[in-house]
């Protein structure tokens, strides 16, 4: 057998054993493999978008056929890309990292297992929907295009609400086995208060110290949890909140769904649109502002802090940011309604610009220390965490002042609507200053996953990292170009107009795809088939299970 056949059933130089690895490691491998199965997903649709945009109607069939799985996919792309990419690494890599940095079993092996199957199915359901059916509300969902029953067929809608149902009903699980991790005390440890533990985990000792004067800034303070389980707990607040808000609404769709199923025709119940627009926003912000902002912060702090071996710059301050960024996350979802003429003035002016104008204030300071934290460190060598660390912080250190211009109501009656919105906004935040982020903690925490397995090829991480950072900068900025120019987002163009911008963005996304296919690869031939198969098979988690390689004693791969 060749030396590259062997590798590719066995893994890199037969350094990875499935039989060697904990339960909770496996489902950890498990929920990174499924969520880059899906950002594949998302990768694809978006890359079939794209050619049609250069050329309409390329693999779409007839012009009514076209349209209506474009527009499908444009409904199903953003929810796979958040929900089945996304979540699955973010959830998957925090109910390890958790007990990781405690030091202790996760709560509930049996809920981290159906909050994966969950989401996988609850995403495969609402995508597999849209591809037969063409449901296509847009993932906005604005009140009545859900419901409206002369554009889309009911069974179509409630099949598309259920599977969203599912994924937050996973989600749900995540945040309740993610707290009961952080508040209970494993059997034959000295007992530690619930409360104390929740209450330093989501900032409420500092601000209690703080309002009995008993808040040194000279001396340092003594923590139960560590400041990233303490970022982790703050943004699963914010994914709570979410989960209960786009539950609600989706059950409120499903009513009207079911209602016409059985022949009830419920149009003219009254739902108040404007009011509906704000408590969904209210629901999806707390994903795009809250969830990434205070779960990326996070991230960072740990990946500094495990990269340089030191304490975070400034730990004391980054929790309070993070605390701020918390509470800021819960009212700025107006900035999304500044130019609906019915929102009333004091919420565009309190939430939609002043609030949301903290958020480049406390995203800026977790940049700052994150840097700062890194330069002290110096000399520092160049891993491949590090170097995707530094393309998710520029990454955000681009998209958020982007976001920012669109908050100002003056400039949102230009850029609403357009391609600058999902371009250097969208699109930069979550490809290149989420994403990378989450391939830097995959970096890292691939050996320690593995039991020490050795990335099979620098040269194609170095490929993956230069071709994801070009191409998603890039058509970030091509699709701001014609956003500028008046190229609207949720439309297609059949008359060759901003053609030339859709090029360059559609060559951007080839660089895209040819950095998940380089990163796919590694990581196949890392693994082997046969390592990764062998993740499928069941396995039973001890109670007692500590996550193994806590010391930190792997060292990721140098660039």
């Amino acid at each position: 057998m060749s030396t590259f056949t062997d590798t590719l059933l066995n893994g890199n130089k037969g350094t990875f054993k499935v039989s060697t690895l904990t339960p909770l490691q496996k489902l950890t491998l498990k929920f990174v493999v499924f969520g880059l199965v899906y950002y594949a997903f998302a990768v694809i649709e978006g890359m079939l978008m794209r050619v049609n945009q250069v050329k309409p109607m390329s693999f779409l069939g007839t012009e009514e056929d076209g349209f209506e799985r474009y527009f499908a996919m444009l409904s199903a792309h953003p929810l796979v890309g958040i929900f089945g990419a996304s979540y699955l690494m973010v959830f998957g890599a925090f109910l390890f990292l958790v007990p990781f940095l405690m030091k202790k079993p996760l709560w509930s092996y049996k809920m981290a297992n159906w909050t994966l199957w969950l989401i996988v199915g609850g995403v495969f359901t609402f995508w597999l929907d849209g591809f037969l059916t063409h449901y296509a509300p847009l993932y906005t969902l604005y009140w009545p295009l859900p419901a409206d029953f002369d554009q889309f067929n009911p069974v179509s809608g409630a099949l598309f609400i259920v599977g969203i149902a599912v994924v937050m009903v996973g989600t749900l699980l995540y945040v309740i086995n993610l707290f009961k991790t952080i508040t209970f005390t494993p059997e034959g440890w000295t007992r530690q208060r619930p409360g104390a533990l929740l209450g330093d985990a989501l900032g409420l000792t500092s601000w209690k110290l703080l309002f009995q004067g008993k808040l040194s800034w000279r001396k340092p303070q003594e923590h139960l949890v560590s400041l990233p389980v303490a970022a982790i707990a703050r943004g699963s607040v914010d994914v709570l909140f979410n989960v209960l808000i786009i539950t609600f609404s989706g059950v409120l769709i499903l009513v009207f769904m079911v209602a016409k199923i059985f022949g009830n025709d419920l149009s003219n119940t009254s739902v108040d649109a404007l009011l509906y627009k704000n408590w969904y926003w209210w629901g999806l912000d707390l994903v795009a502002d809250g969830l990434v902002l205070v779960f990326v912060a996070g991230a960072w702090y740990l990946l500094v802090q495990l990269i340089t071996g030191r304490e975070v710059f400034m730990a004391r301050w980054a929790r309070f940011a993070l605390g701020l960024e918390l509470v800021v996350s819960w009212t700025v979802w107006s900035h999304h309604l500044l130019s609906d003429q019915a929102q009333p003035a004091a919420l565009k002016m309190g939430s939609g610009e002043f609030v949301t104008a903290l958020e480049l204030v406390t995203q800026g300071l977790a940049f700052f220390i994150a840097m700062v934290t890194l330069w002290q460190a110096r000399p520092l060598k160049m891993t491949f965490p590090l170097k995707f660390l530094i393309g998710g912080l520029l990454g955000f250190a681009l998209a958020v002042p982007a976001g920012i211009m669109q908050a100002d109501a003056g400039l949102n009656r230009v850029l609403h609507n357009t391609q600058w919105i999902v371009g250097p906004h969208v699109h930069v935040a979550v490809l290149v200053g989420l994403t990378m982020t989450l391939y830097a903690a995959v970096y890292f925490l691939l050996p320690i996953l593995t039991n020490g397995a050795e990335l099979w090829s620098t040269k194609l991480a170095n490929v993956h990292f230069w071709c994801h950072l070009v191409g998603g900068i890039g058509m970030g900025a091509f699709m701001g170009m014609a956003g500028l120019q008046g190229m609207l987002r949720r439309t297609m163009y059949t008359g060759g107009e901003f053609r030339w911008e859709m090029v360059l963005a559609a060559a951007s996304g080839v660089l895209l795809f040819v950095a998940l296919a380089c990163f796919l690869v590694n990581i196949v031939m890392t693994l082997g088939l046969k390592g990764a198969l062998g993740l499928f098979k069941r396995s039973e988690a001890p109670a007692s299970e500590i996550v193994p390689g806590s010391d930190l004693a792997v060292q990721p791969a140098e660039a």
